[in-house]
């Protein structure tokens, strides 16, 4: 869904500053002696701990998040490009081979529209377990009958390449969803809480803090959207472009 992310990320400010606030509430009603100087050390040493867990988890959800989606936008540029391939292998097969060209091309656009809807706000749709476009063009391929020697060996191409972007057209289908494990985002969270916590507990209640503990509960909250934002690179505000399979259907339509 396009708003998940901001809504979560939304949710991560809630938890986070009401955590803080909660701390400095919670100090304004320990004893004395729970705010000495030993116990301070204490609690500064438990959140140096969790400060250091925070900032690895949180860098190494953002560079898997970041690789994630770099991976998906280099298999979507090789499919289009394996796409203007194959329409080119047909070409030059010949004119017993513009049916399975057309039915290549209805294939791509279809499944162009599933990924990147044209009102460009629904999701991106899984592919169906039976596509009649993509059994057409299987069948157009089937029934060709190469009359030379070269036909046959550019159909042996061209079927090993229709093979491959199968296969990888399943795979962009399956990783539509996002692939962050939820149990370690709500672990995540928990631990900023918690740091948060700490932070109001070793602070006056003031305008300045108050700002302060915002402003790092959104640079937290900003992280959060970053990495589900690219977890999900077929959808929401950083949704992959299409521009690499507008350009395919562009040159396998001439």
């Amino acid at each position: 869904m396009l708003t998940q992310p901001i809504v979560i990320a939304a949710f991560v400010v809630v938890c986070t500053f009401a955590a803080a606030v909660l701390g400095m509430a919670l100090r304004a009603r320990l004893p004395d002696h729970h705010l000495n100087a030993e116990s301070k050390d204490v609690v500064k040493l438990v959140m140096g701990l969790i400060a250091t867990l925070v900032a690895l988890v949180l860098g190494l959800l953002i560079a898997s998040a970041n690789g994630f989606y770099d991976k998906q936008r280099d298999e979507l540029q090789t499919l289009s490009a394996n796409i203007v391939n194959l329409d080119q292998i047909l070409t030059r097969y010949g004119p017993e081979a513009n049916a399975v060209r057309a039915a290549l091309r209805t294939a791509v656009v279809v499944g162009h529209d599933r990924v990147w809807p044209a009102d460009a706000i629904s999701t991106a749709q899984p592919a169906p377990r039976n596509d009649a476009n993509i059994a057409a063009f299987h069948d157009g391929m089937a029934n060709l009958k190469p009359a030379t020697e070269a036909q046959g060996h550019l159909l042996a191409q061209a079927i090993g390449i229709a093979d491959g972007i199968s296969a990888m057209r399943l795979l962009i289908f399956a990783q539509i969803g996002n692939s962050l494990s939820w149990p370690f985002l709500v672990i995540l969270v928990f631990w900023v809480s918690i740091l948060f916590l700490g932070f109001g507990l070793l602070t006056e209640r003031n305008g300045t803090v108050a700002a302060a503990l915002l402003v790092g509960s959104v640079a937290v909250a900003s992280a959060t959207f970053l990495i589900l934002e690219m977890n999900q690179p077929y959808s929401g505000l950083m949704r992959l472009s299409d521009a690499p399979f507008r350009q395919a259907i562009a040159q396998i339509s001439r």
